[in-house]
């Protein structure tokens, strides 16, 4: 067996393995996840997928179609809005799919603003009950 066949038989064991890890540990090892392919890929609900850098969930099993990527299929994948914990990313409009957690950290007009709740939709602005202003 050649170095770059068990490279790609080792490839498999840890995108496989990948899937079982916590989403704070997942969203620190978005490489260690299977790339999406629009090639007749089977995806299973609760799977996650690594597309343009970036870590989504499957929300309904499914078979792959070229047109069906992560970001024009939101009803087939959702992408998770805090893509490395720690660090804090611009606020973005979630659905009922991804939405903020208690605790999510998020700039949003230049301020820093942490939710006070979960299954937050909502901009600091939006509803401000559900954020705190951290930082200005």
């Amino acid at each position: 067996m050649t170095l770059t066949e068990k490279a790609k038989i080792l490839r498999q064991y840890i995108e496989k393995a990948a899937q079982s890890l916590a989403d704070d540990d997942a969203l620190q090892s978005v490489e260690l996840f299977a790339a999406w392919s629009g090639d007749g890929v089977q995806y299973a609900k609760d799977d996650r997928v690594r597309y343009e850098g970036k870590l989504y969930k499957v929300l309904l099993e499914h078979v792959s179609q070229p047109a069906w990527t992560p970001t024009d299929s939101p009803s087939l994948f959702a992408k998770v809005l805090i893509p490395v914990a720690g660090e804090i990313p611009e606020w973005e409009q979630p659905d009922s799919t991804n939405a903020y957690k208690k605790g999510d950290r998020v700039r949003y007009n230049g301020k820093v603003y942490e939710s006070l709740i979960d299954n937050n939709v909502w901009s600091p602005d939006g509803y401000p009950a559900g954020w705190q202003l951290i930082e200005e």
